[in-house]
């Protein structure tokens, strides 16, 4: 990371995403900021910038009446900003006159100036200039003029208290270290140097390391002992921590923090040691005699250790994600997210892609399960990119792409996740797929495993065409297939970012289908577990009629075969298929269909247009495939019969006919 302490000496950024304040902590509310700046970032494929102020604005506006403690001193921020993978941090010396420009001034001459931002990112509470008269509104008004982007992160709430640095202060000044580190998302932390004491600690059998802490400014917590981790050296300990004036102890008016670290014997005078605040154990009290003293620490030892034995410090990583991607659709958040919580019997997390939603989903899911974290889109990139772009979000093992219109079962998701982790080989998986609206009903977005035949058509156990057919558990068993359900489709996350996830050109429909044949040809296995049942809407974002779908169709469903397909086969299929997405054409027009019939011919006059981004996309996968194969290509699941004769012209509607 880049640190710059000098506005007049900043050197020309390249394009970045901007945002700022103070960021005393880098509490949760700092982090979902922060969140939003890489994410904008990404999608803007820029460098992040922090601007952070220092002194506290605090300190030197009201310096009679204010004396701030921090809650990182400067060099503990800079570590954490970081740490987080920010690239660049700007630290603005904060003085008088620098508080009293006038809002448009210091937009004018240090935001635009100075900066030239891409995008700025800003709390809800952001105020600037001189009596904080500059906010989000007028910042928004340079927008056009500058093609900069602008947004505004909403306010943060856990447990319906305001995140914000005072809260956090007031609950280490308290002794609450539980709900300070539930704030700042981390273990409230000093950094000191061990110094040496007068040997008491010593003396009464438990020797403690004297600290001086890094920072006037820095916030020391109540007096009282505290559970802690001790970090020296690259290792870890369990200790104790006192502060206090050690009223126990006579001539002794300054204030002390002493930490007596267990199973250590090491020698760390005027060495740097990091304490990281676990619990708060009691409230410092005098005693009537040194004997009363040490028989009050071999307690708190006791108490101590009895803590650590029965907590745990770190929080274990989430092994599956369930990512949701939404666009206006808080009517299916309302009917079918309640359920999503009972997908498993263990630990799961849900998080909510947002595509620019101009309704008020996000305010609801807010609302409602303030337990689901949110990632907002600057825009809607359809399903193919939102779910890429919301993929870099993820790093849990297993990432289940679950539509928003979809009712789960309970624990559905078991019995996926179990599969794939005996067999490293299965790329993807999905569920049985069932109608919502009719349930003994197969439902058309994959059925009960997704098929291709010789031509490209995509075909599923339990789906032909437009033919769905009734469950009644002749494809129960576990199967590998071609290709799974975008409407629940379960991936290795690793696997998805090293394959590139889907391509982002089909907006929507098929590009699951892309992305399992390219994970085929890799060697990977698909495969589908019907004891895991799901129910879909189906057409709840597109309708199945819609003539665009038929454009998406047509046109996704011939790219696929242009990207994937062997290329001694191009040759065959591709002429038969113009043949027959002709006849189909036909076919719409005798219906009176004509919009279908011209969305086919935009299809087609599409991918003509496409035909060099295309190959050289084949050509990338081919790459891909070159880097991240386990074995040769995989066919099972690709049938020999050519489906769409079977189906309209011997009439063969299910494929357990074939």
């Amino acid at each position: 990371m880049n640190v710059f302490t000098s506005i007049n000496e900043l050197p020309k950024l390249g394009k970045h995403v901007v945002s700022f304040g103070s960021f005393d902590g880098l509490h949760l509310g700092h982090k979902k900021l922060l969140r939003r700046i890489k994410q904008i970032a990404k999608e803007y494929n820029c460098e992040t910038t922090v601007v952070s102020y220092h002194p506290h604005p605090r300190n030197v506006l009201d310096a009679k009446n204010s004396n701030i403690k921090l809650l990182t001193s400067l060099e503990e921020k800079t570590k954490l900003l970081e740490d987080f993978g920010i690239d660049h941090l700007v630290i603005v010396p904060f003085t008088l006159e620098f508080s009293q420009q006038h809002p448009r001034e210091y937009i004018e001459k240090f935001v635009l100036d100075k900066l030239n931002p891409s995008a700025i990112v800003i709390g809800y509470d952001h105020r600037f200039g001189l009596n904080r008269q500059g906010d989000f509104n007028l910042m928004k008004e340079y927008e056009s003029s500058f093609e900069y982007g602008i947004f505004q992160i909403h306010k943060e709430e856990i447990d319906d208290i305001a995140i914000s640095s005072s809260n956090i202060r007031h609950s280490l000044n308290t002794g609450d270290i539980t709900r300070a580190n539930h704030f700042l998302g981390y273990k409230y932390q000093m950094n000191g140097k061990v110094v040496k004491g007068d040997g008491i600690g010593k003396t009464l059998g438990y020797p403690t390391a004297n600290l001086s802490i890094k920072g006037e400014e820095k916030l020391i917590p109540r007096d009282g002992i505290y559970a802690c981790k001790v970090h020296f050296d690259e290792s870890e300990y369990q200790a104790m921590l006192y502060i206090g004036h050690r009223p126990s102890i006579k001539n002794n008016d300054s204030k002390k923090v002493e930490v007596n670290i267990f199973d250590f014997n090491q020698n760390i005078y005027e060495k740097d040691i990091k304490i990281e605040f676990v619990s708060y154990i009691r409230d410092d009290q005098k005693f009537d005699s040194l004997e009363d003293l040490k028989n009050q620490l071999a307690l708190d030892k006791i108490n101590t250790k009895a803590f650590f034995d029965r907590t745990t410090i770190y929080k274990s990583k989430f092994k599956t994600t369930i990512a949701i991607l939404n666009y206006n659709g808080e009517e299916f958040l309302e009917a079918y997210l309640p359920s999503v919580a009972e997908s498993s019997k263990n630990d799961i997390k849900t998080v909510l892609i947002d595509n620019k939603s101009t309704d008020h989903s996000i305010s609801f899911v807010r609302e409602w399960f303030p337990e689901v974290e949110i990632v907002e889109l600057s825009q809607n990139y359809g399903f193919a990119e939102g779910y890429n772009k919301g993929m870099e979000f993820i790093d849990s093992t297993f990432t289940v792409l679950l539509n928003s219109d979809v009712l789960v079962s309970k624990n559905w998701l078991d019995p996926i996740i179990d599969l794939m982790e005996k067999d490293p080989s299965i790329a993807a998986a999905m569920p049985k797929v069932l109608s919502l609206e009719e349930q003994q009903m197969f439902e058309y977005s994959g059925a009960c495993g997704g098929l291709m035949d010789p031509l490209g058509y995509p075909i599923c156990r339990g789906r032909m065409f437009q033919t769905c057919e009734e469950d009644t558990g002749q494809y129960d068993d576990i199967k590998e297939i071609f290709w799974a359900s975008g409407a629940a489709l379960v991936v290795r996350t690793d696997v998805f970012k090293k394959f590139g996830g889907f391509d982002g050109d089909y907006f929507a429909h098929q590009e699951e289908i892309d992305f399992c044949w390219l994970l085929k040809n890799a060697g990977y296995k698909i495969m589908v577990v019907p004891t895991s049942k799901i129910y879909h809407l189906g057409g709840g974002t597109l309708s199945y009629e819609n003539p665009h779908k038929v454009f998406l169709n047509f046109r996704n469903n011939l790219t696929t075969i242009i990207k994937n397909e062997k290329g001694m086969n191009l040759f065959w299929v591709i002429p038969i298929r113009l043949v027959l997405d002709g006849v189909a054409g036909i076919f719409f027009l005798a219906k009176r269909e004509w919009k279908s019939t011209i969305n086919i011919i935009s299809a087609h006059i599409n991918v003509y247009i496409s035909l060099p981004k295309l190959w050289a996309k084949r050509k990338k996968n081919l790459e891909l495939i070159e880097q991240h194969k386990i074995s040769y290509p995989n066919y099972e699941g690709r049938i020999k019969q050519w489906s769409i004769f079977q189906y309209f012209a011997f009439g063969k509607k299910k494929f357990s006919d074939l």
